[in-house]
């Protein structure tokens, strides 16, 4: 068969690239063309992300592609979740995007439960409690900018927006679309009752498509540099790509950690999970290719150390990944320890500050050299990841899980999990990443 040539753009919450992907009928090859910083900007005292200068280094990356292929058969995005960016008819941005950090969103979840009980909320979503899930977003973007949702035309996820500047279409992708908490997995739709109940317009969802669709060819803008090849819908949501990758099969037995500004630590199902236990172990259920269900928990992942980074260059002491491999060896084993998903790592100023407050809080002494805070981090997501499994092996199955996963939770081989790693450039929330 004639080799397609496919461009892939992956952005994660830290960093994005572009590849070129190349498949004869028989072998898949992967080609880095372009990587990319992704830097939030703060403009009066809120978290945004920079969404035009993601767009243009996108458009850099895809240049690249094609001049490299000579022809492009199709283009597809994916991103972290939750965040959105509000359109017009003509698909015109209205606002720049919030960033799912921002401290828009405290307090807000107990706001939301006073309309909507959490229980009522999780039976019929799925999905993790997360103060920044769309469904938050949303609520108090109502109240800080009254009646902006309502002029919207369509309220567009990340990934989505970049394919309808690519080809113009307006629709959402089912896997991010899941990771709203606007979304019931069981009817397949959109909740739209709920958001009814806490006065968010429902006009402005979009249509949901499945990933594998083809949502047309490049806008004529576009062509001169990029050919005609068609923007294809892939599991838009960075981690629901990751998962489908996975060298696995569907028996069961198995999880996965993908890892990246967050870590994503699960098992794949058939079906969602949404009973008592899974919703006082805080599990999400978002969707994945093919009708399966991502059943897993967001773990705070390597934001700790990317923020670490950040501030260290901040006052001229630059320490790169393999500088701190390199130096962690000399220090103690589990001499310091941190819960990563406690509230006060979510968007310190300082993440090494708010690192040793922790351990002084509890009783252990604060750290000083780079590598300290490096093995302090890896260590203490292991241990987390290895928690979140056993967690999830005493899950309540319950009545929405279907039995060709049931033997997933009778095996005993997660107890020592076999774990998947997917260590990407990507990762949002639920989200990652």
């Amino acid at each position: 068969m004639k080799t397609r040539n496919m461009a892939a753009v992956d952005l994660g919450a830290s960093s994005g690239r572009v590849l070129l992907i190349r498949f004869d009928g028989r072998v898949l090859s992967l080609e880095e063309m372009y990587r990319f910083p992704n830097r939030p900007v703060m403009v009066h005292g809120h978290r945004f992300w920079n969404i035009l200068s993601l767009w243009d280094d996108t458009l850099t990356g895809l240049r690249k592609a094609h001049q490299r292929a000579g022809t492009l058969d199709s283009i597809g995005v994916d991103t972290w979740g939750v965040d959105y960016g509000l359109v017009d008819t003509n698909g015109c941005l209205l606002g720049q995007p919030f960033h799912y950090r921002d401290q828009r969103t405290d307090g807000v979840m107990e706001q939301v439960f006073s309309c909507i009980p959490r229980e009522v909320l999780y039976q019929r979503t799925g999905i993790q409690l997360l103060p920044f899930n769309t469904l938050f977003q949303l609520y108090v973007h109502q109240q800080m900018q009254p009646g902006e949702l309502d002029h919207a035309y369509r309220m567009l996820l990340i990934p989505d927006l970049l394919h309808s500047w690519l080809c113009g279409a307006l629709t959402t992708e089912r896997t991010n679309a899941t990771t709203t908490q606007c979304w019931d997995p069981l009817a397949g739709a959109w909740a739209s009752d709920l958001l009814d109940q806490v006065e968010i317009p429902t006009s402005m969802l979009p249509p949901v498509v499945e990933a594998g669709t083809v949502l047309g060819e490049v806008l004529p803008e576009w062509r001169g540099e990029l050919g005609a090849p068609h923007v294809v819908a892939p599991a838009t949501h960075d981690t629901g790509s990751a998962i489908v990758a996975m060298p696995a099969d569907s028996a069961g037995g198995w999880g996965y950690i993908s890892s990246g500004t967050w870590s994503l630590v699960g098992v794949e199902l058939r079906q969602p999970v949404m009973t008592e236990s899974a919703l006082a172990a805080n599990c999400t259920n978002e969707g994945g290719v093919f009708g399966t269900t991502r059943f897993l928990k967001n773990v705070m992942g390597l934001w700790l150390l990317q923020e670490c980074q950040r501030n260290w260059q901040r006052d001229g002491h630059t320490t790169d990944y393999g500088t701190l491999l390199a130096d962690v060896v000399a220090v103690r084993p589990f001499a310091a320890l941190i819960d990563p998903d406690d509230p006060c790592f979510l968007a310190p100023q300082d993440m090494p500050a708010a690192i040793n407050s922790f351990l002084v809080e509890h009783g252990q002494a604060p750290l000083s050299a780079p590598a300290a805070f490096a093995r302090c981090i890896m260590e203490s997501l292991v241990l987390r990841y290895c928690e979140v499994f056993q967690q999830m092996k005493g899950v309540d199955r319950g009545s929405h899980q279907g039995s060709p996963c049931a033997g997933w939770w009778s095996t005993q081989r997660l107890a020592q999990p076999v774990v998947g790693q997917r260590a990407h450039a990507t990762g949002g929330p639920g989200r990652s990443e």
